[in-house]
């Protein structure tokens, strides 16, 4: 029987602040929520790797094994995000900016612009 002696390996979470509270994974402008969300979802490393061609599926890996381990301020971060998410609809909505616009009137719209036939 063969053994392999492996040192012990010490790997960086590639996650890096953009702005304030912003963070970004590897060199990509992905969002770590984004990243997380995904993986939450079911969707595998590889699987977020085709849906953002700019990460790469170490640093995936890599995020997603430094969530695994300790989940809690991630978490965290998340509910964060999710709050500035809701603040953010609660002022668009009160602005009067948030609507839903049918497929309809975007079309009779742009026909009275004379944008389409």
């Amino acid at each position: 029987m063969t053994t392999v002696d492996l040192e012990p390996l010490t790997v960086a979470v590639p996650l890096r602040e953009d702005a304030p509270g912003v963070y970004r994974v590897g060199d990509s402008r992905v969002l770590l929520e984004l990243v997380l969300d995904a993986f939450n979802r079911g969707e595998s490393p590889e699987g977020i790797v085709r849906s953002y061609r700019t990460l790469a599926l170490a640093d995936v890996y890599a995020v997603i094994s430094r969530y695994l381990a300790d989940p809690d301020p991630f978490d965290e971060y998340l509910r964060g995000c999710d709050e500035e998410a809701d603040a953010i609809r609660r002022q668009v909505e009160a602005a009067g900016m948030a609507g839903e616009i049918s497929k309809d009137e975007l079309l009779a719209r742009a026909r009275a612009k004379g944008l389409c036939p």
